[in-house]
């Protein structure tokens, strides 16, 4: 099984970067509770993503595995510097089972310049499914009342002056 798994990652992992654009994201009509179950951060802290309800989140799942998402851990870390101070957080979430250890997730991080991302484990990618997302880069955005607003599949350019204005955009319509 987890052979299968390995392929189906790696062919996965082969698809085009999306530009996260009008024609690249699902907005819904209306908002949608997300699932409650709980993530873990570096230090073990167990979290749910209503914890971070005052924030604008966006949740990336990725894996180690993914091609795309290994390219965008960059982008994002730009992305983050830029909206910082703008009520938007990023958070990174893999399946715990990719880790041997937290060191190991932090090492990785760092090496693709990603390092100051708040990175969480998702225990057997269990909230990953709650979401029914089963491929990665996978997002998902939560507005500051903790409601799923829409979603991205796909890398996406971050830092591109496109990306960050269109989700100030989403941000503004949906807080």
């Amino acid at each position: 099984m987890k052979k299968f798994l390995m392929a189906f990652l790696i062919l996965v992992s082969s698809m085009t970067v999306v530009r996260a654009s009008e024609d690249g994201v699902n907005i819904y009509a209306e908002p949608r509770t997300p699932p409650s179950r709980p993530i873990y951060s570096y230090t073990g802290k167990k979290v749910k993503l209503t914890d971070f309800s005052g924030d604008f989140l966006v949740v990336v799942f990725w894996s180690r595995y993914c091609a795309p998402c290994l390219r965008e851990l960059d982008n994002l870390a730009r992305y983050q510097q830029i909206v910082i101070n703008d009520g938007i957080k990023v958070i990174l979430v893999s399946p715990d089972t990719e880790w041997n250890n937290v060191d190991e997730m932090k090492k990785m991080l760092k090496k693709y310049h990603a390092g100051d991302l708040e990175a969480y484990t998702d225990i057997n990618g269990q909230l990953a499914s709650d979401f029914g997302i089963f491929t990665s880069p996978n997002t998902v955005l939560i507005n500051k009342k903790g409601e799923e607003i829409g979603r991205l599949r796909g890398a996406a350019e971050w830092d591109s002056d496109e990306v960050v204005e269109y989700i100030y955009k989403i941000k503004a319509q949906h807080n």
